[in-house]
């Protein structure tokens, strides 16, 4: 161990006295003190060549002082926010509205809903207007139209696909034909749990599909008129020595009128809200052997840090949705952090807590939040990759529903009411999680992906997963934009 500590510093041209070595090594974490040490050195003290116990001291006051320091908020910033309205209504919250006991009973009670609501989002298409109940399949059937939540895909030795569905009547094995090339490319994104309707004929025993209907959304021509900015975030990862804390800082200065070009604190100055869509934090023991990536090892210190950061902003409303990173339970939908451990947060008078998902109005732009978790679900059913998100959030969109396959790598809760369901078509998608930027707009919806502000993960190296650091993006006056606060 000791040679690995004085060839660190070595390589960065560093000498290292005794008693300066003795205690770094009784150090429970000596190689990110190494590495905390030399960038101090580099950025304050690049004169000095000997690491001594007054070097130390110097980072650890250094320290101290960053922590405390305030970001005050440009006067011509404070001026203009002092003057606008920022008005928004909370659409959808879980909090205090979880019921279950987890029994099979809340089970059948959670598939009821969400069948139930997607049914009547489907039956908006006029040819789905009247419906076969599956238990009448059983007969000969020439114009059939169903509608059934998918239990299995399969595909046949024949190069057919088998999807069997089901409603509260009955079952169903759906037949799609090889030689139907359109309708075999459109099955390829079915996935279990979803709710589908059939259109096509059976013989009593298969029904064979000529169409597969998803809830979808329709085309929005209209665009809502927006005279104003709202800024994104996620994945900010407080408390990991992975965040980038520089960039974070840079950020807050933006949105306080003190950084940027004249035109990008003129951006600043038109923002009314800000949208943080989980993960604020790291968490503990999230994964294993998480404490070795940890600076802040302590979740309520993880929380009064982010609580110091995001208390410079006072003048805009925020909106904090958690992540699975977060300290509530796991288990979709998830309710709001509370005082508990977030107690700086929940006291800030423009935070406002929510669950994950969320619906928020702001100023008459409905958007949607969601943490994200179900990605990884999608990825691994549908062979896509994390970088994806745009097709994903496209996926979930159709399908009306923000984690349509259970049981899998996202825990959700056999609520008594399916709140994940999309019951009405934002005008923004905004998830996080996958920690990689994108916006694309689709049928009228602004659907975006707010990256993140943690730096590449040694968990992200082993998948090749490269995160998108500290590019934020603003919906401003309709039209979307990003803003880089890379520090490097």
């Amino acid at each position: 161990m000791s040679s690995d500590i004085i060839k660190k510093f070595q390589q960065a041209n560093l000498l290292l006295n005794n008693n300066a070595y003795a205690e770094i090594r009784g150090n429970d974490d000596y190689d990110y003190l190494i590495n905390e040490l030399i960038q101090y050195v580099e950025e304050n003290e690049n004169d000095q060549y000997i690491i001594t116990t007054q070097t130390i001291r110097n980072y650890q006051e250094h320290e101290r002082q960053r922590i405390h320091e305030a970001i005050i908020e440009n006067p011509k910033t404070r001026e203009i926010r002092a003057k606008q309205e920022t008005p928004y209504e909370i659409v959808l919250d879980v909090t205090n509205k979880s019921y279950t006991d987890g029994d099979i009973q809340d089970l059948n009670k959670y598939f009821n809903s969400r069948y139930d609501k997607l049914k009547k989002i489907i039956q908006q298409n006029p040819e789905f207007k009247k419906i076969n109940e599956l238990k009448t399949t059983k007969t000969n059937i020439d114009n059939l139209h169903a509608i059934g939540i998918v239990n299995s895909i399969n595909n046949t030795k024949n190069g057919h696909k088998i999807v069997e569905i089901e409603d509260p009547t009955g079952t169903g094995s759906v037949i799609i034909i090889k030689d139907n090339e359109d309708l075999m490319n459109a099955s390829q994104s079915l996935v279990k749990d979803e709710i589908i309707g059939v259109s096509g004929s059976t013989n009593g025993n298969l029904i064979r599909a000529d169409e597969i209907v998803h809830p979808g959304i329709q085309r929005r021509n209209i665009e809502k008129p927006m005279d104003f900015s709202i800024v994104f975030l996620s994945d900010v990862h407080i408390g990991s020595k992975q965040f980038d804390e520089h960039a974070f800082n840079k950020f807050i200065k933006w949105i306080n009128g003190n950084y940027g070009s004249e035109k990008q604190q003129d951006l600043a100055n038109d923002v009314k809200y800000l949208v943080i869509g989980g993960d604020l934090v790291d968490g503990i023991g999230i994964y294993p052997n998480q404490e070795k990536e940890l600076k802040i090892k302590d979740i309520y210190q993880q929380y009064e840090e982010a609580g110091r950061l995001l208390g410079d902003i006072t003048d805009i409303p925020i909106i904090l949705s958690p992540g699975n990173h977060d300290a509530t339970r796991l288990a979709e939908p998830q309710p709001a952090i509370t005082e508990k451990y977030a107690k700086d947060l929940c006291n800030q008078k423009n935070i406002e807590m929510v669950s994950n998902p969320t619906v928020v109005n702001l100023d008459n732009i409905k958007v949607e939040v969601y943490h994200g978790r179900s990605f990884d679900d999608i990825v691994m059913a549908l062979n896509y990759s994390h970088a994806e998100t745009d097709k994903i959030m496209k996926l979930l969109l159709e399908k009306r529903h923000l984690a349509p396959i259970y049981g899998e790598r996202t825990p959700l809760a056999s609520e008594f009411e399916d709140y994940l369901v999309i019951d009405e078509v934002p005008d923004v998608l905004h998830t996080g999680h996958v920690h990689i930027n994108s916006h694309v707009k689709y049928k009228g919806v602004h659907m975006l992906n707010s990256g993140t502000f943690q730096k590449q993960t040694e968990f992200q190296k082993i998948y090749n997963i490269v995160p998108t650091v500290g590019q934020v993006p603003i919906l401003s006056h309709g039209t979307f934009q990003m803003l880089d606060f890379r520090s490097d």
